[in-house]
């Protein structure tokens, strides 16, 4: 296996030589030239680069005279870079003219602004028009920006010479235009009228594609629709195919081999956590996404919550003009039949939008789950077997809508509201068979459980926004104010039969419950952008939100027709929480350092209340603590085309617990597996540093280090027969680890993406009785391969595979999948049909062992409806996009993220 990623490796080294694009002549930053000198002059070097191109130089000799021991490695370089390496250190700078090459003494930095504006039939403004500017006969773009809503740009250059300015709106045909900078320093050019496109080629068709991966200074973006397979998923199993992101057989995520990552859904956390998060990431069809961010060390503007960083999920946004929107469907086929549709529609008219968004889903789920323990005495002899086979059947119907405004005052300022709102009813069939075994692995009783429940889920919640721009440069103040509520019933019944081992019937036990839950969340943030001078910029921003929590479980005891509390199980927690945060965050960009530099605050005050019973006392708990959590980046171009870049991080984050996780109250999973929250649960905080090499995005790899204490994890207890599922404090944790990522177009018709990544993690920490002390070296594989076919057919390959690892108490064994996918554009490109089938080969499994219970082996076999097919149907309708960018909205921006429910 090694040997194989060996020869991929070079493999794919070799090709990127062979793609390289042609060179073009007449150019000094594509013609090249093979040059070595040791203790030279400069105008022996002169003479060497005339001798290999058909460059002529020009320069006064006193300029040059001085400078005489030049040395340089030999190599083949550009002339551009040539001399950028021969003049680094003089006074002299350079400039092509047609054929020729003018050396010249640098004068003195001037900053030149050049401001305009664009507008469009009738003056109307061209707004987030493209606006690039780069020297005469040169492809490298020295400078880009927007125009604001009013249509205006602004750009500052710091050398004299002949510049072209290119103007480019996907509304509008492109425009450019030639300015020289000489003496006067600042140049307001005469107004840019664009045509607007007018859509009459039927000939011709313009197709563009996104890239499946995109690399940020600190977040790597995947984008959603350049998958085929993921026609037809759910938002978890598009996030289970990115690289570095783990789901294991509960629904609990990991990012960069570490668990608690805090999940975002359009800059908004979710407030969810668990099974609950899961069911909710099910409910949001692939079709509604645009974009995952994946950030492992988020910068001080974000929340310091979440152990292994943020997953910021993008929904899709219409920004046309007029009337337009999107609409999709899909057909699936696995152990049972799925369906999910959703519909964007956006309408813009003068300073109005308004936008909304509206799925279905239906999730029919069938997982398959058998249960090993071995139970030992004091002696280390085995004393008795319990086996368990499980069938889960859930069947729900997921809605979920959106309804937004932006009202634009005037062209700086900006008012929003969104209001949304999700249902999820649905209902879970889980029976059982369970045996118990003597120490000769005889039958001793069997357990036949028939347990069912009804689930309702709704979310509701509005944001209000406003943002207001104080000039083109990027001074900026937003705030947000959120309110959401999450409300929550399950009602259960368990009916356990016991026979002996003969047959007869002993026993019969009928228990049911209902658990309401409902949180409260009211949040508020601000954040400001100021920038200072030339390429720097302070931002700042505080944050203040509470939460209430009511979580209810309420368990009765029935015996015929008669129900009884059952006291020992009932319980109602009530937490209230609040967290004040305060951040400010730099950045500078030098010549090639780049560096943002942030600080962030948190206090937090909690308070819990286990209301009593007839059998239990209340208790309750008050914590306040305050904390601080810096940030820190470095980005240094090794080169001056900032093609070979290093970035070196740094961060410092917290995990609290989750709300319900600080609950003490038992709830039943089935007569030998009940689940426990833990009042005395601690936050967990990290240190995580990172190391990147990046190479025109191509090519990326990173050496990453995280250091944990107090780290939460699931854990197991076991009481007599009966194993407590619950989270603890097991200690600290230690992973270390590199990843390497590829992403080559050998050719027009083949992309191919490589992720690898390779995790040492270490637990160490007292866990109950035992002393946990469990390590493990793991990697995952991540590949991607899309294929461009003639007459807008299209296809992929794609897959993922992660070796056996350690989890804290947990050995996951080793985990797969194929997928495939083939799509055909219809409707002049406005609509595609896609066929994918996800686990191919049937390899997607959570096996695992749970280990350092006193006296107990126990190990799990999970089996999923994971082999999928699936028919999609997507379809657009409505004008070209190019209306006003919507910035992110909403103040809770962690919250949601640590509510969990059963």
């Amino acid at each position: 296996m090694r040997s194989s990623l060996f020869i991929l490796i070079i493999t794919i080294i070799g090709l990127s030589t062979l793609v390289a694009p042609p060179l073009k002549g007449q150019d000094i930053s594509t013609e090249k030239v093979t040059l070595g000198l040791l203790n030279e002059n400069l105008l022996s070097a002169i003479k060497k680069i005339e001798g290999q191109s058909s460059f002529r130089f020009f320069y006064r000799k006193s300029a040059i005279d001085s400078i005489t021991t030049l040395s340089i490695s030999s190599g083949t370089r550009t002339i551009e870079n040539t001399l950028i390496e021969l003049l680094k250190n003089s006074a002299l700078s350079f400039r092509q003219i047609d054929k020729n090459i003018l050396l010249e003494k640098s004068s003195p930095q001037t900053n030149y602004v050049i401001q305009g504006r664009v507008s469009s039939t009738g003056r109307k403004p061209v707004v987030f028009a493209s606006i690039n500017i780069k020297k005469i006969n040169s492809d490298k773009i020295i400078q880009s920006t927007l125009t604001d809503s009013a249509g205006y740009f602004q750009l500052k250059i710091s050398q004299k010479g002949d510049y072209q300015i290119s103007i480019s709106s996907i509304e509008t045909l492109p425009f450019s235009i030639k300015v020289s900078l000489g003496e006067q320093q600042n140049i307001t050019l005469p107004e840019v009228t664009l045509p607007p496109i007018v859509n009459n080629l039927k000939e011709v068709v313009i197709a563009g594609k996104k890239v499946y991966m995109e690399q940020r200074l600190d977040r790597t973006i995947i984008n959603v629709g350049a998958l085929i397979s993921n026609d037809g998923a759910n938002a978890l199993e598009v996030l289970e195919k990115s690289p570095g992101v783990v789901v294991d057989g509960n629904g609990n995520i990991s990012f960069k081999g570490k668990s608690g990552v805090t999940v975002f859904i359009d800059g908004k956390p979710t407030y969810l956590s668990g099974s609950n998060l899961s069911s909710y990431l099910k409910s949001l069809p692939s079709s509604a996404l645009d974009q995952i961010e994946l950030m492992d060390n988020p910068p001080a503007k974000y929340d310091a919550a979440g152990n292994s960083g943020v997953i910021n999920i993008k929904t899709k946004k219409s920004k046309a003009q007029g009337f337009n929107g999107a609409f999709s469907s899909s057909l699936g086929q696995a152990h049972y039949t799925q369906n999910s549709e959703s519909l964007n529609l956006n309408y813009r008219v003068n300073k109005i939008n308004f936008f909304s968004n509206a799925s279905y889903n239906l999730n029919q789920n069938y997982r398959k789950l058998d249960l090993d323990r071995n139970y030992f005495n004091n002696n280390g002899n085995l004393n008795s077997v319990f086996e368990q086979t499980q069938y889960i059947k859930s069947r729900t119907h997921a809605i979920n809508l959106k309804l937004g405004m932006d009202y634009y005052s005037s062209p700086k300022t900006t008012w929003g509201i969104v209001f949304i709102g999700s249902a999820s009813p649905g209902k879970t069939d889980n029976p059982s068979i369970n045996q118990l075994l003597n120490q000769n692995r005889q039958i001793d009783s069997i357990i036949t459980a028939d347990n069912k429940s009804k689930n309702r889920f709704y979310n509701t919640g509005v944001n209000l926004n406003y943002s207001h721009q104080f000039d083109s440069l990027g001074k900026q103040l937003t705030f947000d104010l959120d309110y959401l509520n999450y409300n929550s019933r399950i009602d259960q019944s368990f009916i356990n039969q016991s026979f002996s081992s003969n047959g007869m019937l002993a026993n019969i036990q009928t228990i049911s419950s209902n658990l309401p839950t409902n949180i409260n969340i009211w949040s508020a943030k601000a954040d400001y952008s100021h920038p200072l001078g030339k390429d720097a910029k302070l931002e700042a921003g505080i944050k203040s939100s509470y939460v209430n929590t009511d979580n209810e479980a309420n368990y009765f005891n029935q015996i015929n027709e008669t129900l009884t509390t059952n006291y020992n199980l009932t319980n109602h927690f009530l937490y209230k929480e609040n967290i004040n945060a305060v951040y400010a965050n730099f950045t500078k960009k030098f010549k090639r350092l780049s560096l943002q530099l942030g600080l962030r605050a948190e206090n937090t005050n909690a308070k819990g209340n286990q209301i009593g019973n007839p059998t239990r006392q209340d208790s309750s708990f008050v914590r306040n603590y305050t904390n601080l959590f810096p940030t820190a980046y470095f980005s240094y171009k090794l080169d001056t085309l900032g093609k070979n870049v290093l970035i070196a991080s740094y961060g410092r984050r917290i995990r609290r617990p989750y709300y319900q996780d600080l609950n003490p109250f038992i709830t039943i999973s089935d007569k030998f597996t009940y689940s426990s929250g833990n009042p005395f649960l601690k936050p967990q905080y990290s240190d995580n540093y990172k190391l990147s090499y990046n190479y025109k995005s191509i090519f990326t790899v990173a050496l990453y280090y995280n250091r944990i204490s107090d780290i939460q994890n699931e854990v197991i207890r076991q009481e007599g027969n009966i194993f407590i599922d619950g989270t603890g404090n097991i200690g600290r944790a230690t992973f270390l680890g590199a990843s390497v990522n590829i992403g080559l177009q050998p050719n027009d018709w083949w992309f191919f993406n490589t992720y690898i990544q390779v995790f040492r993690n270490n637990f160490k920490g007292q866990l109950f009785s035992t002393y946990l002390d469990q390590s493990s070296t793991f990697g995952e594989l991540n590949l991607t391969s899309q294929f461009t076919l003639q007459k807008g057919w299209s296809a992929e390959i794609s897959g993922f595979y992660i070796t056996r690892r350690v989890n804290g108490q947990f050995i996951n064994y080793a985990n797969g999948q194929l997928n495939a996918g083939i799509q055909k554009k219809i409707f002049n490109n406005k609509g595609s049909i896609k066929f994918n089938a996800r686990d191919i080969l049937k390899t997607y499994r959570a096996d695992g062992l749970t280990n350092f219970i006193p006296n107990a082996t126990s190990s799990f076999r999970n089996r999923f409806n994971s082999q999928v097919f699936t028919l999609g149907f997507t379809y657009n309708f409505g004008g070209p996009s190019g209306a006003e960018k919507k910035r992110k909205t909403g103040s809770a921006d962690i919250e949601k993220d640590r509510i969990k429910t059963q």
